[in-house]
């Protein structure tokens, strides 16, 4: 296991908790733009919890590798499930953001490799 992985994994897992806590907690930055996406509102429990189980499976995959990898896959499925509902909503501006949040989920599944 590389220097690289482990500290790319780390990053990836703190942005997808980070994103996950400030959605749980209903951070008005984060919330407003759903409900301006058009996401429903009974949705955004179980999104701010793929993304938590997302970051814990990412930090489990330290020691257990295959885990890490399921949890770095989902986790750039689930943003790029971000990016076409930002595009479906004529959002263009907002694109880069879940982008942001795929990269190093994206990266650490590349090292893993």
């Amino acid at each position: 296991m590389s220097t690289a992985y482990v500290v790319v994994t780390v990053l990836a897992a703190v942005m997808a908790g980070f994103s996950a806590a400030s959605m749980l907690l209903g951070a008005e930055w984060t919330v407003k733009p759903l409900a301006d996406y058009g996401v429903p509102r009974s949705w955004w429990p179980w999104l701010g919890a793929a993304k938590a189980a997302g970051a814990a499976g990412l930090l489990v995959g330290l020691l257990v590798p295959v885990i890490g990898a399921l949890a770095a896959a989902g986790l750039v499925l689930y943003f790029l499930g971000a990016v076409a509902t930002v595009v479906r909503a004529r959002w263009f501006s907002h694109v880069a953001f879940p982008l942001v949040y795929a990269a190093p989920a994206a990266a650490s599944l590349v090292l893993w490799f």
